[in-house]
């Protein structure tokens, strides 16, 4: 359990968090509630694959994206919560090329399972969103053994990425796209203690997973050029979903006062699908993204060194080799 004093700590950096981008609010016209990123680019004839798009800004980018014409795939652990979101995404879009599919990220064999059924179903994938994600929870482990926020939102991203990338290459020009958050730049990557086995700080945890999506798509962008698949990471901003349900103490005190800042999931969705669907990035890879423009991530997540450290480590981890 969490003492008073590592509660008001995690305050204390979301506070500085939300003070630190307030400053588009307080604009005129405010930056901070952005309106619906404006395209009319059609994805006709592409397949995307969305994961954990069954909520908050997954689903909104999995309307968006349907909207375009293209073949969406929501990828859930929930099924019965996926199959009420691929009805409201086909209500919503007029496009009832929408399926869900079982995953669970926080067990490899359901993500082999999962990644092995889609390639015998799908004969292509454009677009690959690493969007679900677990945040700020209370220490436990996945079924593989690895602490929770790491084993996620990285390992179970960085598999999936794995088994899907012959297909994925095979559909290029292809985007892949992992949704991470500016709380990167807090993170530092254990690695002598990867599953915070000797001490846990929920918010340290969730930064460090969230600086290893940023190295991630790093690193993969480097060992992707020339195939004609490009890498994207981002942050999509403070927005009103449930992955806050674990915030609790002090900290949930000044959630509910800096949440009606927040943005909705629709505006939330921006990035992603900007980095999903503008034409121009089609030779921009290994790149951070905001508010539907590229911006910078902190020095950790550019370290050449660290992010193949980390690479390293993570198919050690998951008994892969991925050169």
């Amino acid at each position: 359990m969490f003492s008073l004093l590592q509660e008001c700590k995690l305050s204390y950096l979301l506070l500085c968090c939300w003070l630190r981008h307030s400053q588009k609010f307080f604009q005129f016209p405010p930056k901070f509630f952005t309106r619906a990123w404006s395209s009319a680019e059609k994805l006709d004839g592409k397949t995307v694959l969305i994961t954990g798009a069954n909520t908050g800004i997954g689903k909104e980018t999995a309307k968006d994206l349907a909207g375009r014409g293209a073949k969406v795939v929501i990828a859930c652990r929930d099924m019965e919560k996926a199959k009420e979101a691929v009805k409201e995404i086909i209500e919503t879009s007029g496009n009832d090329n929408v399926k869900c599919m079982k995953l669970d990220l926080a067990d490899t064999k359901s993500i082999r399972e999962f990644a092995e059924a889609f390639k015998k179903d799908e004969p292509k994938l454009n677009i690959l969103i690493n969007n679900a994600g677990v945040m700020v929870c209370p220490y436990g482990k996945t079924a593989d053994g690895f602490e929770t926020q790491f084993g996620v939102n990285h390992l179970g991203h960085f598999l999936l990425t794995y088994l899907l990338l012959d297909l994925i290459k095979k559909s290029a020009p292809a985007r892949i796209l992992t949704v991470s958050s500016m709380v990167h730049s807090w993170g530092s990557i254990n690695l002598e203690d990867i599953n915070s086995e000797k001490s846990y700080d929920k918010m340290k945890a969730y930064s460090q997973s969230k600086l290893a999506n940023v190295l991630f798509s790093h690193s993969l962008a480097k060992r992707l050029e020339g195939t004609g698949v490009t890498c994207y990471a981002l942050h999509p901003g403070a927005v009103k979903t449930d992955l806050q349900r674990h915030v609790s103490g002090p900290m949930y005190l000044i959630m509910m006062f800096i949440r009606p800042f927040f943005k909705t999931a629709v505006q939330g969705a921006q990035t992603t699908i900007y980095c999903a669907v503008e034409p121009s990035l089609e030779n921009e890879t290994s790149q951070y993204y905001g508010d539907c423009a590229r911006t910078s991530c902190c020095d950790a997540g550019k370290d050449d060194d660290l992010a193949q450290k980390l690479w390293e480590l993570s198919c050690h981890m998951l008994n892969i080799t991925w050169e």
